[in-house]
């Protein structure tokens, strides 16, 4: 097996770099930019842009800001290039977390074929697409992204012509010229509808094609493993993916999320699923011209044809005589005539689909009659991708999660409360173990408390009009199209029992849903197991098989920092693993993960390693963000590879749960010790006295939080506090200041102290740094962030903070925290930073001129805004526009956020 190195890949970002660097320098040369080309000889010339004159600024911005995206699009191609040539050389199983090397693992552990095909089809995967205040980006740039992304793949083909080559360049020249013209970002702040229309764009035209080369992917690595092909030729033996949403039914926090927009986004789904669905039937009608006097007619399928011309009546009949002597169309032309039904709301009995298992139905029947007259190629490659495609997206699209903070919650309960016994005190003053007794007892009876729609109050009439807009949906469609009902700050029981009193003041079916706690806090992911215990013990609640519950990286992390934050989330998987058994069902970890690292964010595969053994039963849902959205799923061989991480990592993990192997013993004891001492070191920053006025000025906090990025405000209330503030923003700020302490602060002191006061502990941990998958995990994502966080720009932002001993206290310990993280990680590996991490030191060398430049512009913006921003808010508007374009362009060039 050859060893490729990792220089090869080096090599080609910096060739295709230059290339695309030739080709915007002819366009700012074109347009007469001549300020602007000079600079980009090869590479950016720092020197030269740094003299740039004021009036250039704007323009230099998104100079910068196209040169970093240009960047990260050459290293997808590359990598993607690059695992070409890997599989081609060393085979499918080389590729790290891939469906082969999945296999590969499971022949090594003794599996059977058997085996590995009822773990997959135990697998049930749900990526949820959530529009957090990080991606400001204009769906127009991001189609301009993927269209010279696509020529430059082209460029890969070297059976081109010089003319031919020469017209591809040109393409990409023109793009340039567009996308220069476009302006990059949200110039007024996007609304729900507007963050709804991109994350539909994602559900519709991009992961349908990473549908069906995933499922490829997964026929492919399953020859080459040298199992029967045969095996993977019925939908329901392939891994189930589903997508969800946040945007249109989150409304924690966001007050533009009204219960409207709730019910049109519900419906917005379904059209454009039905719509698909139906593009696809007909191309497969188009496609399945088969002659009845050339093959034989397989009776099901007769049967079927006649009963649905029966039901039809003349309009059957019409059908039928489209195509005579071409059963198999007649029969596509029926079921388009119920879809037709289903789009305009035609529900006559047996003329529409109620759901779309009632398509799936006769969807099988057209593949066992092509399979029945031995056509088993045309049924995998025309009918199976429509039927995974039902399977997958149903008529909803994409699941529609409603989430709400438990606090509103009580507000909401106390307003009805006072209006129904108005000599009653306060809800929210009473004792909680009144508070549990009055819901246990209410549940009881299916008597709501008021006649249906009556008024209470704002925070009450908001969750049951939302409420009724659910109820609405289903009583047209069904359930279908809705995820969970999910509460956020889970703290208690009553937090998930309240969520039922509003169901059943609404009449909506509760057996039909799932509410779903989401534990976020230190505090509240130590006390999930006992919340959940009482729950499914509480005699109003009927057991699922599966029950999913929500774990919070972000609050999580700012609570603690970033090691305690993994710890737990990790000891809470435990936990609630044995609760899961003692009360025999499975639990769905819905794992609220970010773009960051500091929010859980990584590679797939790594990030599903390192859970538990035997945590994973088969289900898991994940959020994807804002701006991460593009960035693993924008490109289609992208996407697909991630999408590949994805399902055979959920697939790997799940095997330890069907068929349980033996664990090494880990350092568990040595890794909480390092939590707690990390946490105790992190919670001393945080709460040192001078902390919030360093925070306040030393990052762009405030531009965040009054910038257009998102529709959401960066505050739950508004209040001005830390424990107020978003994770998102929160993370994003330190990001963007190049801190990043939100991601290894506090590991270094931890390790220090470990080392010192518990030796044989340190040892022991230091052992397994590359033998426990979690423990690898964390070292390697700290470490990540601790290349990427810059002491020399840190020195200057903090130079914005005016009080001068704040600035130096706090500093002061940052930096030299800092370097001891990178001390005492370097320490756990036997091997040098600089042979271990080769990609991330190559490529934060090929960022560093471009990033220090905006950095630098955002540092004398934000000194000049927050000079006049207090006189005079409207002369600082077209400064707050230039802080968001370098905003953005950093958030480009550092490929993470909040």
């Amino acid at each position: 097996m050859s060893n490729l190195s990792p220089e090869i890949i080096f090599q080609k970002i910096e060739t295709d770099m230059a290339f695309l660097t030739e080709c915007f320098k002819r366009v700012l040369t074109e347009l007469g930019e001549d300020k602007l080309s000079p600079l980009l000889n090869g590479k950016l010339n720092q020197k030269k842009l740094e003299e740039l004159t004021e009036d250039l600024e704007e323009k230099q911005i998104q100079f910068l800001s196209i040169y970093l995206q240009l960047m990260n699009l050459v290293e997808e191609n590359a990598a993607v290039q690059f695992r070409r040539k890997q599989v081609n050389e060393n085979g499918m199983d080389s590729i790290r977390g891939s469906w082969a090397e999945t296999f590969e693992r499971w022949k090594k552990q003794g599996l059977t074929e058997s085996q590995m095909l009822e773990i997959i089809k135990e697998v049930r995967v749900i990526p949820v697409l959530t529009a957090h205040p990080t991606e400001a980006k204009r769906i127009s740039i991001l189609e301009l992204h993927r269209e010279i992304y696509l020529q430059l793949v082209k460029l890969e083909n070297h059976n081109y012509s010089e003319i031919e080559r020469k017209v591809i360049e040109d393409e990409i020249i023109s793009l340039l010229e567009r996308w220069w013209r476009t302006g990059e970002v949200y110039l007024d702040k996007p609304t729900v509808i507007s963050e709804r229309n991109n994350v539909m764009h994602y559900f519709t035209k991009v992961f349908p094609e990473i549908l069906k080369k995933s499922d490829l992917q997964l026929r492919q690595s399953w020859k080459y493993a040298g199992f029967n092909s045969q095996s993977l030729n019925n939908p329901k033996v392939f891994p189930r993916i589903q997508f969800g949403s946040w945007v249109g039914g989150d409304r924690d926090g966001h007050p533009y999320v009204t219960a409207e927009i709730t019910g049109n986004t519900l419906l917005a789904h379904r059209k454009a699923s039905l719509e698909i669905i139906r593009e696809m039937i007909r191309d497969l009608a188009s496609r399945l011209s088969f002659s009845e006097i050339r093959s034989r007619v397989p009776f099901q399928l007769i049967l079927s044809i006649n009963e649905m011309a029966l039901v039809f009546g003349d309009s059957g009949k019409k059908a039928m005589e489209r195509n005579n002597h071409e059963p198999w169309r007649q029969f596509l032309n029926m079921v388009l005539l119920k879809l037709e039904n289903t789009i305009h709301d035609d529900f006559t009995e047996f003329k529409y689909y109620k759901n779309s298992q009632e398509l799936l139905d006769d969807l099988k029947i057209l593949r066992k009659s092509l399979i029945e007259i031995k056509a088993t190629k045309i049924a995998e490659s025309l009918v199976f991708p429509v039927e995974r495609h039902v399977q997958c997206f149903g008529f909803h699209l994409a699941k529609l999660d409603i989430r709400q903070n438990s606090e509103f919650h009580d507000r909401a309960l106390e307003q009805i409360l006072n209006d129904v016994f108005p000599d009653k005190t306060a809800y929210r003053s009473w004792p909680e173990e009144e508070k549990l007794s009055f819901i246990s007892n209410e549940l009881q009876s299916e008597r709501p408390f008021a006649l249906s729609g009556k008024q209470f109050g704002e925070e009450a009439d908001k969750v049951l009009d939302c409420f009724r807009a659910v109820k609405m949906h289903t009583d047209n469609y069904g359930p279908e199209g809705i995820g969970s009902f999910i509460i956020s700050m889970t703290r208690s029981l009553r937090d998930l029992l309240t969520v039922y009193l509003f169901m059943r003041e609404v009449g909506l079916e509760r057996k039909s849903f799932q509410v779903v706690p989401l534990f976020e806090t230190i505090d509240d992911l130590e006390h999930s197991a006992k919340i959940m215990d009482d729950y499914l013990s509480h005699p109003f609640i009927t057991k699922p098989d599966v029950q999913e519950i929500m774990l919070g990286y972000s609050d999580s992390n700012k609570d603690g920092g970033i090691v305690a934050s993994r710890w737990n989330i990790y000891q809470t998987e435990l936990r609630l693993s044995k609760i899961a058994g003692l009360h025999k069902l499975r639990f769905r970890f819905f794992h609220g993960i970010g773009g960051t690292i500091s929010r859980g964010g990584g590679k797939y595969h790594r990030f599903l390693e390192s859970m538990p053994p035997e945590s994973l039963s088969g289900q898991i849902k994940l959020t994807v963000q804002g701006e991460t959205i593009a960035q693993q799923f924008g490109n289609l061989l992208n996407g697909t590879y991630n999408m590949e991480m994805l399902l055979s990592g959920a697939a790997f993990q799940t095997s330890s749960y069907l068929f349980p192997r033996e664990i090494p013993e880990f350092p568990v004891q040595s890794l909480k010790q390092l939590s707690e001492y990390s946490k105790s070191f992190y919670n001393g920053l945080i709460t040192h006295p001078a902390f919030i006025e360093f925070y306040g000025e030393a990052t762009p906090i405030d531009v965040l939080e009054m910038s257009k990025i998102g529709s959401r405000p960066a505050r739950r209330t508004g209040t001005r506090s830390l424990s107020d503030l978003r994770a998102i923003p929160w993370v994003f700020s330190w990001s963007q200041s190049r801190f990043n302490i939100t991601g290894w602060f506090g590991i270094g002191y931890g390790l220090e102290k470990l080392r010192k006061e518990n030796p044989s502990e340190y040892q022991n941990l230091r052992e397994f740094s590359l033998k426990w998958p979690l423990l690898m995990y964390i070292l390697i994502q700290l470490e990540t962030n601790l290349m990427s966080a810059d002491p020399d720009l840190m020195k200057l932002y903090a130079s914005l903070v005016q009080n001068h001993q704040t600035r130096n206290e706090i500093l002061e310990i940052i930096m030299h925290e800092h370097q001891r993280s990178l001390n005492e990680i370097a320490a756990m590996f036997d091997r040098e930073r600089e042979s271990r991490r080769t990609s991330q030191l190559d490529n934060q060398k090929r960022r560093e001129t471009a990033l220090t430049i905006l950095h630098k512009l955002q540092i004398e913006e934000l000194a000049k805004w927050r000079k006049i921003k207090s006189n005079n808010p409207e002369v600082g508007e077209p400064l707050v526009k230039r802080l968001l374009e370098i905003t953005a362009a950093l958030a480009s060039g550092l490929k993470n956020t909040g």
